[in-house]
């Protein structure tokens, strides 16, 4: 099981994509895991979790709350992909998932993709916990 010391890191890799994840999410964590391993075809995504303070200074237009909802891809032109979004954009960057790319892009799925993804980011520390210990990770949906 890959760690997260050893997930590629933004510093150590400036030519790839940066994700920004919630690092004291589990299954966020062990989704980003998963992601690590369809990057087998070279170093084209860099992890970060989005409570390390080199977040806040390279992305000071993410706020907390918006990352707290969804992850986020940067790419090398400096856009960010965010949720569903960063997903399907994912599957165009990544060869291992080219194959699941036609049905994340069928026309007129977008807003049912991002629909999902919002219903799993709600419930993402209910499906495997939380890392931390008190409640400065929290997330608070209706």
């Amino acid at each position: 099981m890959i760690q997260p010391s050893e997930l590629p890191d933004p510093d150590k890799f400036p030519d790839a994509d940066v994700v920004i994840f919630d690092g004291q999410c589990n299954f966020c964590k062990s989704q980003i895991r998963t992601l690590q391993r369809l990057n087998c075809c070279g170093n084209r995504l860099a992890y970060i979790s989005l409570h390390d303070p080199r977040v806040a200074q390279n992305y000071p237009d993410l706020t907390h709350e918006m990352m707290m909802e969804q992850m986020y891809v940067v790419d090398q032109t400096g856009y960010r992909h965010g949720g569903a979004d960063a997903v399907r954009y994912l599957t165009r960057r990544l060869p291992t998932l080219w194959l699941v790319a036609p049905l994340l892009h069928l026309p007129g799925t977008a807003r049912l993709w991002r629909w999902l993804y919002q219903q799993v980011a709600k419930r993402r520390y209910k499906l495997a916990g939380k890392s931390c210990d008190d409640d400065s990770c929290s997330i608070h949906f209706d």
